[in-house]
């Protein structure tokens, strides 16, 4: 809403306006680029012009949206998934991720499904096998691991602590921190 807001107060015409996208029918001078840029920015949303950084952007909106908006059980695989979403090879879509992220795709991808195991352990509607299950886990115990091995609690233990803490979406897998 922002984003058509933004372009309508500049009396621009769109054809689309997609999560991280848009597709404005005229061709914008440089004043406008800025004053959209500027509208934009006030509502915490940022204009980006650089490919690899609206790429990387698609990369994180997919992982979000298959791990986080997905009541579906997770049964693609991932590099599978992200090559066919953004129509890129997952090697070059792995290797400009790493580059510029300075973490993996996969470790971003771990990080986000332990948010949402906990999420899902914090809902109590699930068991720890079902959650497995639902979050594609060949088993409960290679879950365990995972889980254990980044949050450095076992999902029983994690049930069993008053204070379940849980990260922002946007700011879970930024190994530096940013958003």
């Amino acid at each position: 809403m922002a984003v058509k807001d933004a372009l309508r107060g500049l009396g621009l015409h769109f054809v689309l306006v997609d999560l991280g996208e848009v597709d404005i029918m005229e061709n914008i001078t440089q004043e406008q680029r800025e004053q959209l840029n500027i509208t934009l920015l006030d509502s915490g949303l940022e204009l980006m012009d650089d490919k690899r950084a609206v790429l990387i952007e698609k990369i994180k909106n997919a992982i979000v949206e298959m791990v986080h908006h997905n009541d579906e059980l997770i049964k693609v695989n991932f590099s599978e998934y992200l090559s066919e979403k953004l129509n890129h090879d997952y090697t070059y879509l792995a290797n400009l991720f790493s580059e510029v992220q300075g973490t993996t795709i996969e470790q971003f991808i771990i990080s986000h499904k332990i948010e949402r195991i906990k999420e899902l352990i914090i809902y109590d509607e699930l068991n720890i096998t079902e959650i497995a299950w639902k979050m594609n886990y060949s088993s409960v115990a290679h879950l365990s691991n995972q889980f254990k091995k980044v949050t450095g609690l076992s999902p029983s233990h994690f049930k069993q602590m008053k204070d379940k803490r849980r990260s922002p979406i946007e700011d879970v897998g930024n190994s530096n921190g940013e958003k």
